[in-house]
């Protein structure tokens, strides 16, 4: 994965880091060091350096963004309507063993709505880069009875309980007694 945090820039996010370089460019015109521009932009001395670089190299134009790592497979419209399907469910879909999306089936519904392959790892990045995150639903029955639950803990449990051992010396080495 390129960017270990969100799996790639979002459009909005590229151009906030060119802004930054260009910010970063008017104050290498000043004369400013690399330190006082890493302090102020808050960011590594060693990006500021690489900036410098290229700003040495090729001037402001050098650091532009140059656009999207990758191009992402999925139009605006095409993600939207995945999103509207993803908040279906999955039952919507025929996945009717449990109710919970993964990536596969994710990586699944694309391919049938779109007919668009995505590896399951570029599903991640697909929706991490879209604000989707990782969720583990709370695994709780809709039939649990809390009183039971509570009379059980309180009654049966301390008989099925073994009681704690007496305190016996051990030892971490296997030993046998010495015959004699």
């Amino acid at each position: 994965m390129r960017y270990g945090q969100r799996g790639g820039y979002t459009p909005a996010e590229q151009e906030r880091r060119e802004r930054l370089r260009l910010g970063a460019a008017e104050r290498f015109e000043a004369g400013q060091s690399t330190k006082e521009i890493a302090r102020e932009l808050r960011v590594h001395e060693r990006t500021v350096g690489k900036w410098r670089r290229a700003w040495k190299r090729g001037g402001r134009e050098a650091l532009r963004s140059k656009g999207p790592v990758s191009r992402e497979k999925l139009s605006p419209s095409q993600w939207a309507r995945l999103e509207a399907e993803l908040r279906r469910g999955p039952l919507a879909h025929g996945f009717a063993d449990d109710q919970r999306w993964t990536l596969s089936r994710v990586k699944t519904l694309i391919g049938r709505l779109f007919h668009v392959g995505y590896t399951v790892e570029g599903v991640w990045r697909l929706l991490r880069r879209h604000g989707w995150s990782c969720q583990v639903p709370a695994r709780k029955a809709a039939e649990r009875d809390e009183e039971a639950i509570a009379a059980w803990k309180a009654e049966v449990w301390p008989q099925v309980k073994e009681p704690p051992r007496t305190w016996a010396p051990s030892s971490a080495l296997r030993t046998r007694r010495v015959k004699g």
